[in-house]
Order: C-alpha cells, then sequence, then structure tokens
C-alpha cells in the first residue's frame, strides 16, 4: 500500500489515539528497520517496525532460517504488595513453525508449554533478570514467538538475543544488553552455534550468556569433561556473545531507547529501621539453626512493622528490612570469614546417606546435607514406557527421565499443591542432565529408567542433592551406570563499593538458604570423579569474570570428590542383582517377515497373548524394528508363556519337524465327497493336513474309525509349500520316528 507521498506505508501509521499511548515515545519510524552480521558463518539479522506495532517493543530475530518474534509489554505502575520483580518470560513453540500438525486425533493447536518451553523460558530470564534495578516493581512480560524454525539453528540462543534488544527499546529501565551463543567440542574442536547434527556428537554442550565484559548465565551438559576444558568453552563462547553485543548496540543506536529513569526514593524507612534494630539482625546472621534464625528473623520483622505502622507502607518497610538482613549477613561474611553456621568457606555441611530404605520400590536412597534432604526412588520400565516427546523441534522417545518434587512442608511453609511448576520441572531437567553421559545405553540394559526425587527438607541447593540421591538410589536398584555422580552448588559474595571487606570477593561452599538469599550467585556444578557432567550458573549481579568462574570451578571439583568418596562407602558400585519387585525382560528374535505375523490385523494377536499372560498389569510386549521381542513382566510364568506363544507364533516349520496337536476339521474331497484328509493345528496360527493314507500303517477306510474333532496327535511335517502356503504332515511318519 502507498501513501500520497508513494512511500510505502508500515503498520506504524495509525490513528493518533495509538500512536499516542505512551507519553514516552514522541516519535515512531516510518520504516523497518534492519542490521545484520555475520556470526559462524551464518548471518544473524535484528529487524523492527515490521510486527507487532502496539507492543511496547518488538524485534525480530532471523538466524538463518530460523526467525523468533520478541515482544515486551510493561505497566504503567508499579504492582502493589510486591517485594520481588514481577517479569513473566513466555516462550512459544508454534508446530506450524516447523511445518507440523500436531500427531493427537483430538487436539490440534498447541497446549501447555511443553517442558522444553518452560525450560527454554527459565533460560532465557536467567540472565536478563539480575539486570534491572532492585527497586523496580512494574510488571515486564517478555513473549518470545518462534515463528519460523529451521531445525538447525538454535531458537532458544536467538531468544535470548531477542529479548535483550526488545528490552533495550522498551521503556523498561534494562541495563543490558546481553548475548549468548551455545559451544560444543566434537573431535576435540570447538564449535560456536552448532547445527543439529553437530550437538548430538559433542562432549560438552554449553550455552554461554552475557555483557561484553563479563558472563552472566551458564547452562551445560557434558561427558565427563575436564575444567580446563570448560574454562576453554566458555571463554571461546564469550568472545561470540560479544559480536552479537555489537549488532545490538549499532541496533539500538540507530533506532533509539526510551527507557524509564527511575527517581530515588526520597522517603525511606531504611535508616530509621537500622537505627531501631541495631545489631540484632548481625546476631541473626550468626544462628546455626534454620529454624532458631527464621524465627527470630520473623519476630524482628514483626517488631519493625508495629513499631513504624502508620509511618510507612508495610511493603515499604517488610522491603527495607529485607535488604538490611541482607546487607548483615554479607557483612559478617566479608569482614569476619564467618558464614552463618559457623562453616569454614569450603566446608561442606554434615552429610549421611542410606540406602535401601523403601521395601517394595525397585531402588531408593535418602541423601542429607545439613538441613537439606532428599529422597530418590529408582522405578524400572518395559521399553514401551519410554517418554514419547512431541515438541516444534523433534519427535522422539526418552527412556531415562528424572522428576523433582518441591512440596510446602520441605520449606515449613502452607501453600496449595498445584500442577507442576517451572522450577521443579527446571531442577528436574538439571538432575536429568547431570546423569545423561553415565546412563547405560538400551543395548547394555533395555529398561526404561525414571527416577523421582523428593525434596523432604529444604535449606539450600537440593537440586544438587537431588543428584547425589538419585546416584544412589540407580545404584541399589542395580542400574549399571558408568561412573556415580554427585553435585554441589558454590555460592559468591563479592563486595561492593559501598560494603567494608578484606577481600573483593568470597566463594562460599554448599550455600544454605541465607547465603543464596544475601549472595551474589548459585553456580551449579555436577559430575564424576573423572569430569563434569552439568553446570547451572545463575548470579544477580551484572556479571563473573573468568577468573572467579574458574575458582568456583576448583572448589566444586574439591567439594565433588569429597562427597563421591563418602557415597562410594555407602555403596560402592551398582547392585548385581534387580530387586525381586522389578520386572524382569527377556528377549526372543523372530524373522522381520513375520513381524506383521505376530502382531496380526490391527494388533489382535498382541492383544490376545497378553491378555492370555495376566493383562497389562503383568505383562508388555515391544517389537523392534530388526525382529527383537522384549517381553516385560513380573511375573516368570507368564512370562515364560509369552514366550513359548510367541516362538509358536512366528515359528519356521521345517520339514522333518514333529508337532503335537488338536484335529480341528475332517476334509471331503469337494467334487466326491469322500472323505480325504484331516487338519491337524500344529502350532497357535499353522494347520497342516494329514493325508487318509498318512493316519496309519494300515489301510484307512473312515477317518471316524481312526480320528475324532479335538483329539491329540503327534505328526511329522513331510512337505512344506510356501508359494501356496501347505503343509504336509504324517502321522504314520511320526509313530515310525519314535520307535
Amino acid at each position: 500500500m502507498k501513501d500520497d507521498k508513494g512511500k510505502q506505508e508500515s503498520c506504524f501509521s495509525l490513528p493518533s489515539l495509538v500512536l499516542h499511548r505512551n507519553p514516552l515515545e514522541n516519535k515512531m519510524e516510518n520504516l523497518p528497520k534492519t542490521f545484520k552480521t555475520l556470526l559462524a558463518g551464518r548471518d544473524l539479522t535484528l529487524e523492527a517496525g515490521r510486527m507487532a506495532c502496539l507492543a511496547n517493543a518488538a524485534v525480530t530475530v532471523r538466524y538463518g532460517d530460523t526467525v523468533v518474534l520478541a515482544t515486551v509489554d510493561v505497566s504503567e505502575k508499579p504492582r502493589e504488595g510486591v517485594e520481588f520483580f514481577p517479569m513473566l518470560v513466555d516462550y512459544e513453540e508454534r508446530l506450524y513453525a516447523a511445518g507440523k500438525i500436531s500427531t493427537s486425533r483430538f487436539i490440534k493447536r498447541e497446549g501447555r508449554p511443553s517442558d522444553a518451553a518452560i525450560l527454554a523460558s527459565r533460560l532465557i530470564d536467567r540472565p536478563l533478570r539480575p539486570l534491572f534495578p532492585k527497586n523496580y516493581y512494574n510488571d515486564v512480560q517478555i513473549i518470545l514467538t518462534v515463528l519460523s524454525a529451521d531445525l538447525d539453528n538454535d531458537p532458544e540462543i536467538i531468544s535470548i538475543i531477542a529479548a535483550s534488544t526488545a528490552l533495550m527499546k522498551s521503556i523498561a529501565p534494562f541495563h543490558g544488553p546481553v548475548g549468548a551463543v551455545r559451544v560444543c567440542s566434537v573431535d576435540g574442536k570447538l564449535i560456536l552455534n552448532p547445527n543439529n547434527a553437530q550437538q548430538a556428537n559433542s562432549q560438552l554442550n554449553l550455552i554461554v550468556a552475557g555483557n561484553k565484559e563479563k558472563v552472566m548465565m551458564l547452562e551445560m551438559k557434558a561427558a565427563e569433561v575436564s575444567e580446563d576444558k570448560i574454562l576453554e568453552a566458555i571463554e571461546f563462547g564469550h568472545k561470540g556473545v560479544t559480536e552479537t553485543i555489537k549488532l545490538q548496540e549499532t541496533f539500538i543506536a540507530e533506532t533509539g531507547v526510551r527507557q524509564t529513569v527511575l527517581s530515588e526514593e526520597t522517603a525511606s524507612p531504611l535508616t530509621e529501621i537500622k537505627k531501631y534494630l541495631g545489631k540484632k539482625l548481625y546476631k541473626v546472621a550468626r544462628e546455626i539453626d534454620k529454624q532458631k534464625r527464621e524465627d527470630q528473623i520473623n519476630q524482628f520483622e514483626n517488631e519493625v512493622l508495629a513499631n513504624f505502622e502508620g509511618s510507612y507502607k508495610q511493603i515499604d518497610l517488610k522491603s527495607a528490612f529485607g535488604q538490611i538482613l541482607e546487607i548483615e549477613v554479607r557483612q559478617v561474611i566479608l569482614q569476619e570469614g564467618l558464614r552463618p553456621d559457623g562453616r569454614k568457606l569450603d566446608e561442606l555441611r554434615p552429610l549421611s546417606m542410606e540406602v535401601g530404605i523403601l521395601p517394595r520400590t525397585h531402588g531408593s536412597a535418602l541423601f542429607t546435607r545439613g538441613q537439606t534432604q532428599a529422597l530418590s526412588i529408582v522405578t524400572l520400565g518395559a521399553p514401551g514406557e519410554e517418554q514419547v516427546i512431541e515438541t516444534m523441534e523433534e519427535e522422539t522417545t526418552k527412556r531415562f527421565m528424572h522428576h523433582y518434587n518441591f512440596p510446602p512442608f520441605s520449606t515449613g511453609e502452607v501453600r496449595p499443591l498445584r500442577s507442576v511448576s517451572r522450577r521443579e520441572i527446571g531442577h528436574g531437567s538439571l538432575v536429568e542432565k547431570s546423569f545423561q553421559a553415565v546412563i547405560p545405553s538400551r543395548d547394555e540394559f533395555v529398561y526404561t529408567i525414571r527416577v523421582v526425587s523428593e525434596i523432604l527438607s529444604s535449606n539450600g541447593s537440593s537440586s544438587m542433592a537431588a543428584v547425589c540421591g538419585s546416584t544412589l538410589a540407580l545404584m541399589d536398584a542395580g542400574v549399571p551406570i558408568k561412573a556415580p555422580v554427585a553435585g554441589i552448588s558454590i555460592g559468591l559474595v563479592k563486595a561492593q563499593p559501598y560494603e567494608k571487606s578484606k577481600k573483593d570477593h568470597v566463594l562460599l561452599t554448599d550455600i544454605q538458604g541465607i547465603e543464596d538469599f544475601a549472595g551474589d550467585m548459585d553456580f551449579k556444578v555436577a559430575g564424576t570423579k573423572n569430569g563434569v557432567t552439568a553446570i547451572q550458573l545463575d548470579i544477580k549481579i551484572n556479571g563473573l569474570d573468568i577468573e572467579i568462574i574458574k575458582e568456583a570451578l576448583a572448589q566444586a571439583k574439591k567439594s565433588r570428590l569429597e562427597i563421591l568418596d563418602k557415597m562410594t562407602k555407602i555403596i560402592a558400585s551398582p547392585r548385581s542383582a534387580l530387586s525381586p519387585y522389578a520386572p524382569r525382560i527377556q528377549k526372543i528374535q523372530i524373522p522381520v517377515a513375520k513381524i506383521g505375523e505376530l502382531i496380526g490385523p490391527g494388533g489382535k494377536n498382541i492383544r490376545a497373548i497378553i491378555e492370555q499372560c495376566g493383562g497389562k498389569e503383568v505383562i508388555s510386549i515391544d517389537i523392534e524394528d530388526d525382529g527383537t521381542v522384549i517381553v516385560t513382566s513380573t511375573n516368570a510364568a507368564m512370562s515364560e508363556k509369552a514366550l513359548a506363544t510367541i516362538g509358536s507364533l512366528t515359528k519356521e516349520i521345517m520339514v522333518g519337524e514333529i508337532y503335537e496337536g488338536p484335529v480341528t476339521q475332517i476334509v471331503k474331497d469337494r467334487m466326491r465327497g469322500n472323505e480325504i484328509g484331516a487338519i491337524v493345528q500344529i502350532l497357535p496360527n499353522k494347520d497342516g493336513m494329514v493325508h487318509i493314507s498318512q493316519m496309519a500303517d494300515h489301510r484307512v477306510d473312515k477317518i471316524a474309525d481312526e480320528l475324532k474333532i479335538g483329539q491329540i496327535v503327534k505328526v511329522k511335517v513331510m512337505e512344506v509349500d510356501k508359494e501356496r502356503g501347505r503343509i504336509s504332515l504324517s502321522i504314520k511318519a511320526a509313530v515310525q520316528a519314535q520307535k
């Protein structure tokens, strides 16, 4: 569409009512603005002004043929009654992006987010959240919609770039930009933004997000990779991050920034409350017992609320009290080198471990570290119980699953039980990543494996407790994992210019809740004695230097080896025998040509076998493309029965073999009407005919004199006509063969 001047009309040519909806914006672009750079051999393109005109900010990012639309909307006023920054990130998968329609027969539109989408939302949120002011309470919603997916260029990575760029263009006070890349190691060579095939063959799969100077977020799974190799990959990835930031800076410089500048608070209760409390919170910061500490904190908070009631809003009082508590905890650590529970900076909390504590599960373990406790339970199932996954990018199955539950009683809280939270999905996935390098292949251990970690008590780093508990439970279940895995979290208190400190920063091994609350980092590292298998880094500050990351990895390794040493004293290796309550799996090989015959029309034969052997509760049968039939059952007799039936259904009938079966029919000559033979069922799906001349070693005039319907007879196979599907049998030859 053209206007009077012949220029192309953009979607910003809207009525004045819409143009003035945002008083902070005096001018809008009339045409889309596009910028690009070359990253890992492909064009990375940013564009604004073409889509989503009514959003506070909208940016489209393209990498290869993958396209993501990022939109940002910001509420006009702060949300009342909140003590946290209410930012919501939603990553929206669209099946059309990959040219797919849902395989569900009944629901064809997208439903609730997949676990993969929820994990992507968390991934995008983590490097962005620390770059907002602590006193900003306006709602910010970031929606990442995947419009096109080429299945080679990762939409999650470009979504971080898209979200950062859109935030820079919005009115939100975002101190970005942030860039992100993925790094893989294939045959010892580091690759930036690898394709799917390269990722599948990688020993290390790392996501690095950061600003120009520092690292903001790490997410990694690896096959027991050394700390030195990880540091090399982080540095390599950060160089790519800076390229994405340069593009964003050029883009923003050309298109303009509209960010809100927050005014300083004029009436803060912080000073008055600090004076009122004196040294009370400083003493609380040294209380070892979590429950006593929290009781004292609640008591002092209630005193503050009562004393200053009417002078300030309650939410402002709560916020100021929290800030003072944080300051006091940090000061004890920075100035005195003391932790709230009296431990040394690199000291683990007391460890306690038990295995085999639940009598009827297939494997179980209770792992306790300080006041954090995880109960991990293993269930072994048939191959057919693998999880089927259908997302925008893949249709696959998963045979190892870890699920993490975080009930309210674990922190002594009262809250309703609802569906699984994003946090639970995220922590479950992190533990699952920790084991992917050590779980035996299907050829080595055919079972489907599910581990559930119930967090019974939580005072810091429950996900790493779940890693340790899961290792113990897997070995208790007899799963032949390649090596035990342990996990630990390293915290950080980095001295700010206004804080008194002997050191620039302090690292804390095995952080507890209050240290996480007051600290600047939660660096989770899981691995074996040979190397790291998973990393997740979250921070609250504006980035980490590579030296701090190096120091944290070394400190995590020391603690990981200490935990592994204690774990292997409880159970040194996987048990040699499975639980008596675990299902048993047996295999039988059949000709590929017989697969259809075994299944039967519409699955009739398989259903019949399962029904005859106790039903789905007792037995399951899975058939592989190569003719491998896997029978899984909790009843040995039923398993043997199923195997025998399958064997008989698929057996090749050979000349000279002897069978036993019932007479099912007397055959007459169609023309003359005289009896000429009898049909004998030699296998459940195989019949053959005994000619009247082969019924006895003497002449038979009347078949009824020799055979009756239902009579069990032994027969020998004389001829197999595969083309006609006919089998000739002989009772006479069978009798002679047995003499």
